[in-house]
């Protein structure tokens, strides 16, 4: 009997060990599969929107940027300084009959830039953190509530995003359930390419360069190294794209899965210079192939919600080797 408990003791150890869990503090949310760190949740005042960063596949392998917010690696790529690792925004939001006391430098944007960080963009402001509960011994949910705030904080939008992250087949998977909710007046979301879930890989994964990574879609196309912009992805929609590449010599990759149960479904913002973004809002003027001629802005009346879900999913190898078609039949429950 001593031999029997000693045995369950030696094998309940590490199981118990490899949990996922969530740790809030003052300014993040920090994600653990045992001791490896998954990512972590950017909400602190500071910022111009919550982000996640790091974001690591399995064995501590980084798929996303980490310039500007760490600096120094030898011959890193120093563009779009908004673009910080992997977050949700989009980049023009029109708060219908409210006069913009600060509006944006950029012309182009009718209503408030949620995507960009230069003068006069919005802020997402993160409000509250809920305590994280656990799913099951691999997944851990976090609730959260943020205002988007126009460059003089006057809020016109409320959001509801519960963070859920998990470990799978050969990976880690990031959820967002957002709830858009109207809460200051009639929102549209204007007609821009600069949206809206949207990670930056790592410089080595870019197919601009010869030796660089791979584009992968949902529909098959494959996009290998040496490609420029624009894609044969751009613009068109698609239930996930996937980089993938090597950091350091070890082949990682990063997807972002669009739930089929979105209202807006996903035209992809996936560019050779490194961004991946799937961006329900985009119209005709984006200049997105599979949106020509369309003019429909999305639209909600005071008092309306919008939900939408998305998935960022860290994996091992390549969009086959990390099995990203898998996890994405996971995430819909397919």
């Amino acid at each position: 009997m001593r031999r029997l408990a000693s045995l369950l003791l030696l094998f309940a150890g590490p199981a118990f060990a490899d949990e996922l869990t969530a740790k809030v503090s003052k300014d993040a949310v920090t994600f653990h599969f045992g001791k490896e760190l998954v990512t972590t949740y950017h909400t602190g005042t500071t910022v111009a929107k919550p982000y996640f960063w790091p974001v690591n596949a399995p064995g501590g392998v980084p798929v996303t940027r980490a310039w500007p917010l760490a600096k120094g690696e030898k011959g890193e790529t120093t563009d779009h300084v908004h673009q910080k690792s992997a977050w949700f925004c989009h980049g023009d939001v029109i708060p219908v009959g409210m006069a913009l006391k600060v509006k944006s430098a950029d012309k182009r944007v009718e209503g408030v830039d949620f995507w960009s960080e230069g003068k006069g963009h919005g802020v997402i402001a993160c409000v509250e953190v809920g305590e994280p509960k656990a799913v099951s011994s691999t997944a851990v949910r976090v609730p959260t509530r943020n205002e988007w705030r126009t460059a003089d904080g006057v809020k016109i939008l409320d959001e509801s995003r519960t963070i859920t992250v998990s470990k799978v087949e050969a990976g880690y998977l990031i959820a967002l359930d957002v709830v858009l909710t109207a809460s200051a007046c009639d929102i549209q979301f204007g007609d821009t390419k600069e949206g809206s879930m949207g990670v930056r890989v790592p410089d080595s994964f870019r197919t601009s360069l010869k030796d660089g990574g791979t584009v992968a879609s949902a529909d098959g196309v494959k996009v290998g190294a040496g490609t420029k912009d624009n894609l044969p992805v751009w613009g068109k929609a698609a239930d996930w794209h996937d980089y993938s590449g090597k950091v350091g010599g070890a082949a990682a990759g990063i997807a972002v899965f669009d739930a089929p149960t979105n209202m807006y479904r996903a035209y992809w913002h996936t560019r050779a210079y490194g961004l991946m973004a799937a961006n329900p809002f985009a119209r005709g003027k984006s200049g997105y192939p599979g949106q020509k001629g369309k003019t429909d802005l999305a639209t909600l009346k005071k008092g309306e919600k919008l939900p939408l879900r998305y998935a960022i999913y860290a994996h091992t190898g390549d969009a086959k080797a990390g099995q990203v078609a898998q996890a994405y039949a996971g995430f819909t429950g397919k």
